[in-house]
């Protein structure tokens, strides 16, 4: 049986509450006797700006007091970028795709520059991401690359006051706040492999609560589902987080699925990345097999150079 009445948990940047109304508006099609209350709150990861994410405790930063509030029954969903969720949900907690997935790709914005590659030699691109980071130090290895933290605003404020040449944010949110005219470039998967889990909008609930699984179901996209194991699976395996420069991206095709993932140092000096195809419906086998082939090809040692002090 269906709730009557739903408070869904939020971070309050503008692109979270974009994201949750959108989630409250196909509940109310759906569902319209159904109350919703949107809670939104402020997280540790909104509250520290002045740091990089993998130096202050990683992507779980921005949804642990949502856990909170669900766990303490303040609230009853929590809505979430998939790619802000670690691979491992705390026990109690369950987690469903709502909705296709938004373009999973990284975007290059810049006022006077067309594209990464029109960059001049020493040009300053901004980005939070290690993975970016990783991966563009690879392809561009003369390009200034600098810590850029806030919201979607701020970020592109900061790019028009002058403080970089170019930044590097996710398509998805750009063009789910409006600015998808910003985008000057789309990276390619070939150059830039997205986070794991980006341009997914993730419910996490109470995993004792079979009527909201219910309530959700019909919201669940079966090739953002899909994509969402395999990627989630091969996180698991190569301990993506935050602090690994790690990204993977899924693409359903019909009944068939092919994964890519990559590992790496921010420093771009080593990459390696692998590709598995199978089928869709084994999914979360193939991104654990795509990791450990991963891991056996070069990850590992990658691995022990990033625990080493100082790294």
């Amino acid at each position: 049986m269906n709730p009557q009445r739903l408070r869904i948990a939020t971070r309050e940047s503008k692109l979270a509450m974009w994201q949750t109304e959108h989630v409250a508006a196909r509940l109310r099609e759906a569902h319209p006797g159904l109350a919703i209350e949107i809670v939104g709150m402020t997280t540790k990861g909104d509250r520290i700006l002045d740091r990089p994410l993998a130096q202050v405790g990683g992507k779980g930063l921005f949804i642990k007091e949502l856990e909170v509030a669900l766990a303490d029954d303040l609230a009853d969903i929590a809505v979430h970028s998939m790619k802000d969720v670690p691979m491992e949900l705390p026990d109690g907690f369950a987690m469903l795709p709502f909705g296709p997935r938004e373009d999973a790709r990284d975007a290059f914005v810049s006022l006077e520059h067309a594209s990464l590659a029109a960059l001049p030699a020493g040009a300053v691109v901004g980005t939070s991401s290690l993975r970016r980071e990783c991966q563009l130090r690879r392809a561009y290895p003369t390009l200034a690359i600098k810590p850029l933290r806030g919201n979607v605003n701020t970020r592109l404020a900061k790019l028009e006051a002058g403080d970089y040449d170019a930044i590097i944010l996710a398509a998805a949110g750009l063009k789910r706040l409006g600015f998808g005219e910003r985008i000057r470039e789309q990276l390619p998967l070939s150059l830039a492999l997205p986070a794991i889990g980006q341009g997914i909008l993730a419910i996490e609930f109470r995993a004792d609560r079979p009527d909201l699984e219910a309530l959700l179901a019909p919201f669940v996209d079966r090739a953002a589902l899909a994509a969402a194991q395999a990627e989630r699976a091969l996180g698991l395996v190569v301990e993506g987080s935050c602090e690994v420069p790690v990204g993977g991206h899924a693409t359903v095709m019909g009944t068939g699925l092919v994964v890519e993932g990559f590992l790496g140092l921010p420093d771009g000096s080593r990459l390696v990345r692998e590709r598995a195809e199978g089928e869709a419906a084994d999914a979360a086998k193939l991104g654990r097999a795509l990791g450990e082939r991963i891991l056996a090809r070069g990850g590992r040692e990658v691995l022990d150079l990033l625990a080493r002090p100082g790294k």
